[in-house]
């Protein structure tokens, strides 16, 4: 199957030897390894522009304007943090947000030419890892201008009403609903909660606007009151896999939702599920057999046939015919820890 879409898949350096960096892949070309300034944490496609394209990396946030073939740095006050999620706001480009860790909103009102940190969101800190917490994802409210909410590895949910300047906690039910047996999980804190604070993904869409959908370790959840109540999508019903790594809405059709489901942060099994009815059901989407857990998910901007993942390990799969057939794209051997994917 002859791939139509430009891949992008970001990876970090590892102690074997892996690189850390942006590997592209034109239509029916080889993988280049175009950005080596530092690890690529999140890949994000302007929503309106097709040639542009943001970048979240260990040394801060960078753009391309020519389908991510060049980069260059954007002006981020401040050198040494470390941007793992950017997000452009679909109802007016202009203002992009950056997350970041330790944890930090910077905004920019100018495309992304120019970024401000935002005041702290000074939450309660729940969880104490062995590395610094950091915003993994936002999303925006379809209807309401300035309503945004992020997810936190590790440390739950969080909302904004007035475009990042003040944030309110999202977490106090994940952390009741770690109570359930089923839920519980600690691997490198002292709070059974862990997994239920454990963030990675957070969507929201036009189909159901007041809801929030969150990925976590420990599955996929659905809140409708604003982040004050959670509950469990029970993605186990369908899928063996239950470790949340991402979630996307479709662009072109904001009631079919993805999900990356894998065993664990680092396994040797991973999947991609799709659901047509925003996670009442799901059914199995790849026809490929991961060999590490699923990191990240592509979705083309305007063509809804062309789908992309990622796995650790250096692979990268895709289809361009809505799952009837994919190719598996391994990475060079350099490129061994994948984080994220963009198909462009």
């Amino acid at each position: 199957m002859a791939t139509e879409a430009t891949l992008l898949v970001g990876t970090a350096a590892t102690k074997d030897g892996g690189a850390g960096g942006l590997f592209r892949r034109e239509p029916s070309g080889t993988w280049q390894h175009v950005f080596t300034a530092a690890d690529v944490h999140a890949i994000t496609p302007h929503p309106t522009e097709a040639d542009t394209i943001f970048l979240g990396s260990k040394d801060g946030p960078y753009v391309s304007t020519d389908r991510g073939a060049s980069w260059e740095r954007l002006g981020f006050p401040d050198r040494g943090v470390q941007v793992w999620s950017i997000l452009v706001d679909p109802a007016d480009p202009r203002i992009v947000y950056a997350g970041t860790s330790p944890v930090g909103v910077y905004r920019s009102t100018d495309g992304g030419a120019h970024f401000t940190r935002l005041p702290d969101p000074a939450l309660p800190e729940r969880v104490r890892m062995d590395f610094p917490c950091r915003v993994m994802r936002f999303a925006t409210h379809p209807t309401r201008a300035g309503e945004l909410y992020a997810t936190l590895e590790v440390n739950g949910a969080m909302r904004s009403t007035d475009g990042g300047e003040t944030w309110h906690d999202c977490s106090t039910d994940l952390v009741r609903l770690a109570e359930d047996p089923r839920l519980k999980s600690r691997i490198l804190s002292d709070t059974d909660a862990e997994g239920m604070l454990d963030g990675h993904a957070i969507a929201m869409t036009a189909t159901d606007p007041d809801a929030v959908y969150l990925a976590v370790r420990m599955g996929v959840f659905r809140s409708a009151d604003q982040g004050r109540s959670w509950q469990d999508m029970q993605v186990g019903r369908f899928s063996p896999f239950t470790y949340g790594r991402d979630i996307r809405i479709a662009p072109t059709d904001p009631g079919v939702m993805y999900a990356a489901l894998s065993v664990a942060a680092r396994s040797a099994a991973g999947s991609l599920w799709r659901s047509g009815d925003l996670g009442e059901s799901w059914q199995r989407f790849d026809k490929v057999t991961p060999h590490a857990t699923v990191m990240g998910i592509g979705l083309h901007r305007t063509d809804a046939a062309q789908v992309a993942f990622a796995a650790r390990g250096g692979e990268a799969f895709v289809t361009a015919d809505a799952g009837a057939t994919w190719a598996e794209l391994p990475l060079p051997p350099a490129g061994r820890d994948a984080y994220a994917i963009a198909c462009v």
